[in-house]
């Protein structure tokens, strides 16, 4: 009679074990699904923040190209339709922001410093180097804060700075032995020409523009070493009012067909 016993309890092991492998088994996909859900919802928090990030660097860079790098806050978080805790969630500081939004700038100066120096024509390179500047001068107010300041800290425009230097030194220098520049032409020459076209920033960029790119032509003719009897002819004249400096009424300057860029 003892193996009675030991069978009921051998079964009721067996079943115990039996009931336990199942709720292992049955316990185990459960938990799988909850990690995969977990995962997957972490996965969306990432993807939604570089989302709001890539926006409100987008917007960052359009709302001080047009107000300055001293714009509201609120105006860049509007634009990128983000709240205020998004926008401080990402970019902390006022610097942080402007350094994302200007560090390609930055990188773009530098390509077209490298154009520039390939040019086998060191003329037409620096004629062309120098439109670039002028053009982003007049068109993103913030640019020029971020380059010629030490704002923001985080930005490395001393090392940009000096290779925009020597740069330029070296296409004045080519430019001067080809007899594409007048001998006593300096590059400190074209800080005053940068100066003089900044004044255009803030202008409707139908007059801007025109404006930049018109005045350098002037200029660079008279930077020449031989200036040709008979120039080319100038870009197209923007649509200014000479009283206020202000864009025209287009009925009263007719067809705008002359507007450049």
């Amino acid at each position: 009679m003892p193996a009675h016993p030991s069978h009921k309890t051998a079964g009721r092991n067996g079943e115990e074990a039996h009931g336990a492998a199942t709720g292992a088994s049955a316990g185990g996909p459960r938990t799988d699904a909850h990690h995969e859900l977990r995962t997957d919802a972490h996965h969306e928090l990432r993807t939604d923040a570089l989302r709001n990030r890539e926006r409100l660097v987008e917007a960052a860079r359009e709302v001080f190209a047009a107000q300055g790098v001293d714009a509201p806050l609120g105006a860049v978080a509007r634009r990128a339709g983000v709240g205020m805790a998004t926008l401080y969630r990402r970019f902390p500081t006022r610097s942080a922001l402007v350094t994302a939004a200007y560090d390609g700038q930055l990188s773009a100066c530098a390509t077209a410093l490298d154009e520039a120096l390939a040019d086998p024509d060191a003329g037409h390179g620096l004629y062309h180097l120098l439109e670039t500047a002028c053009v982003t001068l007049v068109t993103d107010r913030g640019f020029d804060t971020v380059f010629m300041t030490g704002f923001p800290e985080a930005l490395d425009r001393r090392r940009e700075r000096t290779r925009a230097q020597e740069a330029l030194s070296v296409l004045v220098r080519r430019a001067r032995e080809t007899g594409r520049l007048r001998e006593d032409f300096e590059p400190s020459d074209i800080t005053l020409l940068l100066v003089a076209v900044s004044g255009l920033a803030g202008r409707p960029r139908e007059v801007a523009v025109p404006a930049a790119r018109r005045l350098l032509t002037y200029l660079f003719q008279s930077f020449q070493a031989r200036p040709p009897a008979r120039p080319g002819p100038l870009p197209p004249a923007p649509p200014v009012d000479p009283a206020g400096f202000g864009a025209l009424d287009p009925m009263d300057e007719g067809p705008s067909s002359g507007l450049g860029g």
